[in-house]
């Protein structure tokens, strides 16, 4: 469902899912009526986005650190989240599950450490090459499949993550957020030492602050959703609402309220509207980022 707010940018979907499990992306025109940006909340997912050189795409951290061009951003984007600005600028954002995360990135997602950290600094060339076949594309699909191919290749020779650390994010996941890490560790069959270390190192968060974080983004979405913040602490199993008060404040610096009205809340249906007709892209030059 579109939000009615959140047409200062143009959103549009591929037709087709990815070909990489874990992957889902979108692209983004800004039509220049939104100086101030839009607040990015966290997501259980590592975040790209790639500037086709259209205008400049900046992503302010926590602390109003702006960082310009193409960007990766670790799970979460860290305490207080982030702020996605520019003035007529396009770009194709990717969501990265932490299972695939690792091979297509080739770095640890913990080495992003939540912050925002120039997609050159972890491919490369290969960063403006990609952006720059994507930016002389005649249509957004043709962009899309460039940019699945891309990641499909950086997958298919990337390190995958441990089975039994994959049982434990999808165990964190199936159960938003409402697992204890003693009961990860146990079907692990490692320690709860070891299970930390190793959860840690491949998905980029320990199991305790993923778990937190896949249940504030549940219950992120049930706000977005018109819900009842009372009601929504409750079924999402928080205390009380001062605890889920308190998560949203530390995940994003704002209020439930707040949260629930901000125009772009993730990488999600709510940001992405369903609609997959795209407009076909200005042509921009190349981008040297």
């Amino acid at each position: 469902m579109e939000r009615a707010d959140a047409a200062v940018w143009d959103v549009t979907r591929p037709r087709r899912p990815s070909r990489t499990a874990g992957v889902a992306m979108a692209g983004f025109r800004d039509r220049g009526r939104a100086a101030a940006g839009h607040r990015a909340v966290p997501h259980p997912a590592v975040s790209l986005a790639v500037e086709l050189g259209a205008g400049p795409l900046i992503v302010d951290d926590a602390a109003g650190r702006g960082r310009r061009g193409s960007v990766a951003a670790g799970l979460g984007f860290g305490s207080g989240g982030m702020r996605v600005r520019g003035e007529n600028f396009e770009a194709v954002q990717v969501r990265l599950s932490p299972l695939v995360a690792h091979a297509i990135l080739g770095v640890s997602p913990a080495e992003l450490d939540g912050a925002a950290v120039a997609l050159g600094d972890l491919w490369g060339t290969e960063a403006s090459r990609i952006a720059e076949r994507m930016a002389a594309a005649a249509s957004w699909e043709d962009r899309f499949a460039l940019m699945d191919a891309f990641l499909a290749r950086r997958r298919a020779t990337g390190s995958p993550v441990a089975p039994e650390v994959a049982r434990a994010w999808n165990r964190i996941v199936a159960g938003r957020g409402l697992v204890r890490v003693e009961e990860l560790a146990a079907e692990a069959g490692w320690s709860r030492k070891r299970l930390w270390s190793r959860f840690h190192a491949q998905i980029g968060l320990p199991p305790k602050r993923a778990a937190r974080l896949v249940r504030f983004d549940h219950a992120a979405h049930l706000l977005a959703a018109g819900r009842d913040p009372a009601r929504v602490a409750a079924e999402t199993g928080y205390a009380d609402q001062p605890h889920l008060h308190r998560d949203v404040v530390a995940f994003t610096g704002a209020t439930p309220g707040t949260v629930a009205g901000e125009p772009w809340l993730a990488v999600d249906d709510i940001a992405w509207p369903a609609r997959t007709a795209p407009p076909r892209p200005t042509r921009a030059p190349a981008s040297g980022t």
